[in-house]
């Protein structure tokens, strides 16, 4: 039997995006840049995760 996949929670999803954001930001010597990218990649993967999880609900 096969274990069904916990989606992350929204937090958890923004807590790594800001992390690899953090890496980029130190990469590029911007840390600031680094952090709002990593906010928007967060936030994109936690939508992303929801509009799929909404839409197995649906079917």
């Amino acid at each position: 039997m096969a274990k069904e996949k916990k989606p992350l929670h929204p937090g958890h999803s923004l807590a790594i995006g800001m992390a690899i954001g953090l890496c980029f930001g130190v990469a590029m010597d911007n840390i600031p840049i680094g952090i709002c990218i990593g906010v928007a990649l967060g936030a994109a993967y936690s939508t992303n995760a929801r509009r799929k999880e909404n839409k197995k609900d649906k079917e």
